[in-house]
């Protein structure tokens, strides 16, 4: 299998993570978002929503969005578990998962896609034609990630982890909305949001936040 992937952007590094959790290695090659280049002809002939990451299997089957990514490679490599054993914790984890993304990463991708120059008439992802980005969302967006981050505070401080006490694709979400909000939309992790900084020193620890 081969992934089409963009160490720029949050999703893609989802999948990275999720992958280094599990020990699993493929193909890989390297698509420039703030250059169009997952709006090329090349790219678009391998997934027409020109969007990252992007998984082809072997047998030609094309797979994107990073959750329907990581569920492929938790089918076929159960161990370590990271979506859940049983119904409850599937059900769980699948829930905080979209909590991170609906609650944070929606927002600083607001943030960041409104504000930042090249994509001045690339205000939605992917091959969704001209768009004019609307700069009196950034401010909406940063607004929408510091709740994230103080709801996200309260929650760690009754658990370990995202979804509980074991790291789950939850936290992967977590921590790659964490460190984009941060980063390019310039949203820092507030001062007093002590036990979201101690979750994230832990779990930017882990040898897969390098992927």
């Amino acid at each position: 299998m081969k992934l089409y992937d963009s160490k720029l952007a949050p999703n893609p590094r989802r999948v990275r993570m999720f992958m280094a959790e599990k020990g699993i290695e493929c193909e890989t090659a390297q698509v420039d978002i703030i250059q169009g280049e997952n709006l090329s002809d090349d790219f678009l002939a391998i997934n027409p929503r020109g969007v990252l990451p992007t998984l082809v299997l072997d047998d030609g089957t094309v797979l994107d969005e990073s959750v329907a990514i990581c569920r492929y490679l938790e089918e076929i490599q159960p161990q370590p578990a990271l979506m859940g054993t049983d119904p409850v914790s599937k059900a769980h984890i699948e829930a905080r998962q979209r909590h991170m993304e609906f609650d944070g990463l929606m927002g600083a991708a607001e943030a960041f896609r409104n504000s930042f120059p090249g994509f001045a008439n690339r205000g939605l992802p992917g091959n969704a034609g001209a768009v004019d980005a609307v700069p009196e969302l950034v401010e909406r967006g940063k607004n929408t990630v510091q709740r994230f981050y103080e709801r996200l505070d309260q929650a760690l401080a009754q658990s370990e982890f995202v979804a509980g006490d074991a790291f789950t694709i939850a936290d992967i979400t977590a921590l790659c909305t964490v460190d984009f909000a941060a980063g390019a939309a310039r949203v820092p992790i507030p001062d007093d949001c002590e036990n979201l900084k101690r979750w994230h020193a832990a779990v930017s620890a882990r040898t897969s936040a390098a992927a």
